[in-house]
């Protein structure tokens, strides 16, 4: 018989509260995007306006805009199972990234698409799956996270025939969408890739990075402030010196003394000046 304490409870019960949370913030834009449709129906019109449309002043608010609108029920349907599935796992695994990664996805994109798109009209969320699913698997590999990389596998096995989507082969597809969107999951899985969660050092690993630390110590020993460091040539020791400045702009002959008698010590030698000095005293 199985018990559980306080803690595991307390940890399950943060685990779905997590999980919760994480499905929350994709389900709210899906039902929003629905709330659109319905409302094309319900008041007879169309909302293609509100696309994107490459190059031009009236296509510009489409790049905020496109994602929200879709051309029939069966276009909403199938971005909105992708969209719920990749943005919880993203909202899971990438909780404190992932308000940016979603609005930089839909800027990002949106703003190629009205760069370097046909022209014609574009809408529907298909780019912003893209660029998740892109940055799911992208993120995962690259950060080495047992996890994340077993994301990247589900994300291949669940929506690898999207690549297909990045080629021309109908033109009733905004295939440019697709691939601007799988770029710019990529690129943000590159940019964000030391901020987020990390893959867990094994204790091998640590021994490795503390042996590390201890042989750079030992080659480069701790210096005090305000000593030049070692190895320093004269001229950067003077460049880091304040010196004193007469008016016709020459420094004063006892600030440079001090400088040459500061890397003359490091070195184990006298200065000249203190060597003639010692003579006199003899």
């Amino acid at each position: 018989m199985s018990t559980q304490t306080s803690a595991d409870i307390e940890s399950s019960s943060l685990d779905r509260g997590r999980l919760l949370t994480s499905i929350i913030y994709p389900l709210v834009f899906v039902l929003i995007l629905w709330g659109v449709k319905i409302g094309e129906l319900v008041f007879d019109v169309s909302f293609r306006n509100l696309g994107i449309f490459p190059l031009s002043l009236q296509g510009l608010p489409g790049i905020l805009l496109a994602p929200l609108v879709h051309a029939d029920f069966s276009h909403l349907i199938s971005n909105s199972f992708p969209l719920l599935v990749l943005g919880s796992m993203l909202f899971y695994f990438y909780r404190q990234l992932a308000p940016a990664i979603f609005i930089l996805s839909v800027l990002i994109t949106g703003f190629w698409v009205w760069i370097m798109a046909r022209d014609a009209w574009h809408i529907g969320a298909s780019g912003l799956v893209y660029s998740l699913a892109a940055f799911l698997f992208t993120s995962g590999v690259i950060r080495r996270h047992p996890r994340l990389m077993a994301l990247s596998l589900i994300v291949v096995f669940l929506y690898g025939g999207m690549v297909w989507g990045v080629f021309p082969l109908r033109d009733q597809v905004s295939w440019e969408s697709h691939l601007m969107g799988m770029i710019s999951g990529v690129i943000l899985a590159i940019y964000f890739r030391q901020r987020g969660p990390r893959r867990k050092l094994y204790s091998w690993e640590l021994e490795e990075l503390e042996q590390q630390q201890k042989q750079q110590q030992q080659a480069y020993p701790h210096e005090p402030e305000n000593d030049p460091p070692r190895g320093k040539t004269l001229e950067e020791v003077v460049l880091r010196e304040p010196l004193s400045i007469h008016k016709d702009g020459h420094p004063e002959d006892d600030t440079l003394a001090r400088i040459m008698n500061r890397s003359f010590s490091q070195t184990g030698k006298q200065a000249p000046g203190e060597a003639e000095q010692g003579k006199e005293d003899q």
